[in-house]
């Protein structure tokens, strides 16, 4: 008798939307995750964006960070600072935090390559020696290619890296905002994206579907190749990361009934 359409053969389970549900893959309990935000110009950004965080709370973070001047006046001199220290001293930095006191230190990592790095090799080089300095993980700029994620996990295992490389996930609501920051970073996008969102600038609520559908969809892929923490790029937004979250699996604790 053939399966029926979304059911596990070896469970009978639903499977859900998804290709396989990660609710149910995850056998260990659902993926770790981090958020990122950035600093509001305004007092009107500022309220908007403590109502993001309150929002997020709830799904307990294992920690969140904020990106200093991103999209902001203070961002070309913030550019300027971060290239000096990693032009003069990239290792010394970690290091020296570490002297400091037991800081849990993330570094960044180039999936496609640092935009101003001499070549790959290099760049490989220099996300090692910052591990080696006492880095705890390294979160890497966003992407879109699986594939290419997996190939730079290989070529930093092969050269000696052995700490968590965790994905940094970028939900996209603007495809023409998303193509400036790729140019920035030295980000690619895949052709087929843009089929997706073709046809959506004055569709906000589509978009916003189906960009949560891609995103779930990598982490999905992510987690299949043996990915167990995500950081999420909120761009100071709750609902994407909220939804893509809950089809992860990561969802806040329900209210312990009072005994009555």
């Amino acid at each position: 008798m053939p399966q029926e359409l979304g059911q596990s053969a070896s469970t009978g389970q639903s499977r859900g939307l998804l290709a396989a549900d990660p609710v149910i893959d995850f056998d260990a309990g659902p993926p770790r995750v981090s958020f990122e935000f950035f600093p509001p110009k305004t007092a009107e950004m500022e309220g908007r964006l403590w109502e993001v965080v309150k929002r997020l709370e709830p799904l307990a973070p294992r920690f969140v960070s904020v990106t200093y001047g991103a999209g902001g006046s203070t961002r070309e001199r913030t550019h300027a600072t971060v290239r000096r220290i990693r032009r003069e001293t990239p290792v010394d930095l970690v290091a020296g935090l570490r002297r400091v006191a037991d800081f849990e230190i993330s570094v960044a990592a180039y999936p496609e390559t640092h935009p101003e790095a001499q070549s790959a090799e290099r760049d490989l080089d220099n996300l090692k020696a910052k591990l080696d300095a006492g880095a705890s993980r390294a979160i890497t700029q966003f992407f879109f290619d699986v594939d290419l994620f997996l190939r730079f996990r290989d070529r930093a295992h092969a050269a000696g890296i052995r700490v968590s490389i965790v994905p940094g996930i970028l939900p996209v609501t603007n495809f023409a905002q998303l193509k400036r920051m790729a140019v920035t970073c030295g980000a690619s996008i895949p052709e087929w994206m843009a089929g997706h969102f073709d046809g959506l600038d004055d569709d906000p609520e589509t978009r916003r579907l189906v960009a949560a559908s891609i995103a779930a969809e990598q982490c999905r892929r992510l987690h299949a190749n043996g990915v167990h923490e995500f950081h999420f790029y909120t761009l100071n937004r709750a609902d994407l990361t909220v939804a893509i979250c809950h089809m992860l699996g990561v969802r806040a604790k329900k209210p312990v009934a009072a005994v009555v």
